[in-house]
């Protein structure tokens, strides 16, 4: 696991549904729908929580590529370049 103090460390995502882990990994960035806007997430983010609303979440993983998942009904926590996202239902869409 990345020390998450190190500058260089990528973000450490967890995309998570009421019943399984979707996705985990190291990102450069995170954008997802809250239900005041879209926010993206790169290292050093303030602390926050927010509502997810329904839709996409897209994670730039540290070698360019890119997934999405959608999510439905949850919240978004970033604490420490941690970036934890929890949704009653999720799943990868690509």
């Amino acid at each position: 696991m990345a020390d998450v103090s190190d500058s260089s460390a990528p973000l450490q995502v967890s995309v998570v549904a009421a019943d399984h882990e979707v996705w985990s990994g190291g990102a450069t960035q995170v954008i997802a729908k809250t239900t005041e806007g879209e926010i993206g997430i790169l290292r050093g983010h303030e602390p926050l929580l927010a509502i997810l609303a329904e839709g996409e979440v897209r994670v730039t993983l540290t070698d360019g590529k890119r997934i999405v998942a959608k999510a439905d009904e949850g919240f978004l926590s970033v604490e420490n370049n941690r970036v934890t996202i929890v949704a009653r239902a999720a799943e990868l869409v690509s």
